[in-house]
């Protein structure tokens, strides 16, 4: 007797085969990632997860384990190129509070 499959085998093999490539903080954030990945070629799917000993989800972003390499570089690129504008930012500010207080010295 054959062992007979159900007609979502596909869908659910399809989803066996994707792998966590990080975790979002929030859905904004997993969306930007999925944007990200999307406009380098990367399909990729976001999966919320209730974590069952908290009240907390969790949010993955998913791809296909063949660009989980690829994807780790283009996030990875990505959060370097934000934190050195992070901290590019950061020393305008610590600049203007210097040029602030050179300035209200009274001549």
């Amino acid at each position: 007797m054959t062992k007979r499959f159900p007609k979502n085998q596909k869908s659910q093999t399809k989803l066996q085969e994707l792998v966590t490539v990080t975790f979002a903080e929030n859905i904004e954030q997993a969306k930007d990632y999925e944007a990200l990945l999307k406009s380098s070629d990367i399909p990729t799917i976001i999966k919320e997860q209730s974590e069952s000993s908290k009240d907390n989800k969790v949010i993955a972003v998913m791809v296909p384990e063949e660009f989980l390499d690829e994807a780790h570089v283009v996030i990875e690129s990505q959060d370097a190129y934000d934190d050195f504008y992070d901290f590019a930012l950061e020393d305008d500010e610590d600049n203007d509070e210097f040029d602030s207080a050179f300035f209200d010295d009274d001549f």
